[in-house]
């Protein structure tokens, strides 16, 4: 065995005890000058990242991040074994960078059908890692220093960073609470724009409007008439609009999906976002697509292919079979589509009761598998710090977590700062959960309950 002859440098230091000598090296070595770019500047925090490391943290019940804890359909499940499973070695290979041919194809069906356009799967239909690279590529593609980008409040939550690090503007208009109906529950329907205030927000600087129909976290369903409104204010003002319609299966009470893309004049300057997470129950696979006219979409593919360029070949295999099995049962009971509705309803119902007999004041969702809760009538657990800078909801849920067992969302995550603290007596459930989750979770709210009347 041959040794190395020599000491390095650093050994040569410490050989000789050079303390000074050490340290003069190792500080001329060591790099001064700042890294992080601009863009990056006050993003590094995350609620996900705090609240799901809580979670694992310590034992509990976990309504707070949106997943299913329940597996995806068996048809579903199948298509994805068969297509890493079968003799076709090609899907363990590159597919089309902008969208396994399959899956364009369908999806351009699909959708084509639904906006009333003929899709063309090449142009118009662009896959991309979830819906948030969907959402990244529009924010990277079509917005510029300067730009100025509404986000209608609450909102999911990388809107507004995305828009700074695209260097645009965001403007913010909020949904505001009307009261509801005496001795009902407040719905999300109840959360209104003021038409007024809305279109004070187009200015001439104004390039695109973020639209999230079901929204996440308040589960509202934006009306026909909310809908042409936002429109007609788009093409007045020649403004794009990209549409977040990642829950749109998820709707409750015999509501009604409306896609913008489809209204008068909004094809051309709408970028339709979906998810395969979302829509069959499978949120680790990261498929998600983005539809429009190719004089958009030709610039989101710039922004993918010179970044992710390509995603999983046998999940998009996976997810074009359990699409055309939707297409051949669409609108029928078989529907996977039809019937999820129908069993997160029953969830949602279960979990507002629970939420009630609890002493909280859920916001009954008119779509998603989030509901909000107002729950005031806990503060008194919690001693409010006025002077924090951490909204008072993130505080309660970290108590909540340690001393109850029970995760949420805090809803000022949903809100830019200025309005964090008009909201911050709400926190978000996710109610996609197995029964037994539910059921956990009801019986820490009534345990709760008791505790609270000194039962």
């Amino acid at each position: 065995m041959l040794r190395r002859s020599g000491l390095s440098l650093g050994q040569y230091f410490l050989r000789r005890k050079n303390r000074a000598g050490f340290s003069w090296y190792f500080n001329k070595t060591k790099m001064s000058r700042l890294v992080q770019a601009r863009r990056l500047e006050g993003m590094d925090k995350n609620v996900w990242v705090e609240f799901v490391k809580l979670a694992a943290t310590y034992p509990t019940v976990n309504l707070g991040q949106g997943f299913p804890d329940f597996p995806p359909p068996d048809f579903v499940k199948e298509a994805f074994m068969k297509a890493v499973g079968g003799e076709n070695i090609m899907l363990h290979q590159y597919t089309r960078a902008f969208g396994h041919p399959v899956l364009v194809t369908i999806l351009a069906r699909f959708f084509g059908k639904l906006l009333g356009q003929e899709l063309d799967p090449l142009t118009n239909v662009l896959v991309t890692v979830g819906a948030y690279e969907a959402l990244f590529c529009c924010f990277q593609a079509l917005v510029d220093e300067g730009d100025e980008v509404i986000i209608i409040e609450p909102f999911f939550d990388c809107y507004e960073p995305m828009v700074k690090m695209a260097g645009g503007t965001p403007v913010f208009v909020q949904l505001r609470p009307k009261a509801a109906e005496a001795g009902k529950l407040m719905s999300s329907g109840d959360w209104q724009l003021d038409p007024a205030e809305l279109a004070s927000r187009f200015t001439e600087r104004t390039k695109a409007i973020v639209l999230n129909s079901p929204n996440n976290p308040l589960g509202k369903v934006f009306t026909r008439g909310e809908m042409e409104l936002i429109a007609d204010l788009c093409v007045k003002h020649d403004v794009l609009c990209f549409s977040d319609e990642v829950y749109e299966w998820i709707v409750y009470d015999g509501k009604e999906h409306i896609r913008i893309a489809s209204l008068p004049g909004m094809w051309d300057r709408t970028i339709t976002i979906g998810s395969a997470g979302k829509t069959f129950s499978a949120t680790g696979w990261k498929i998600g697509w983005s539809l429009g006219p190719d004089r958009l979409l030709k610039h989101l593919r710039t922004v993918h292919q010179n970044s992710v360029y390509h995603c999983p070949t046998a999940a998009q295999e996976a997810v074009a079979q359990a699409f055309q099995r939707e297409f051949d049962n669409y609108g029928k009971p078989d529907s996977y589509f039809v019937q999820l509705a129908q069993e997160l309803q029953q969830k949602r119902d279960w979990l507002v009761r629970s939420l009630v007999a609890g002493g909280m004041k859920p916001i009954v969702p008119e779509g998603t598998y989030f509901l909000m809760a107002d729950f005031s009538e806990f503060k008194s657990e919690v001693p409010d710090l006025p002077d924090s800078d951490e909204p008072y909801d993130s505080r309660f849920i970290k108590w909540m977590i340690i001393n109850k067992g029970l995760v949420s969302i805090p809803v000022s995550a949903f809100y830019s700062t200025p309005h964090k603290r008009n909201f911050d007596h709400f926190i978000r459930f996710c109610f996609a959960k197995e029964e037994s989750t539910l059921k956990a979770a009801e019986d820490i709210l009534q345990q709760w309950s008791l505790e609270k009347t000194g039962q």
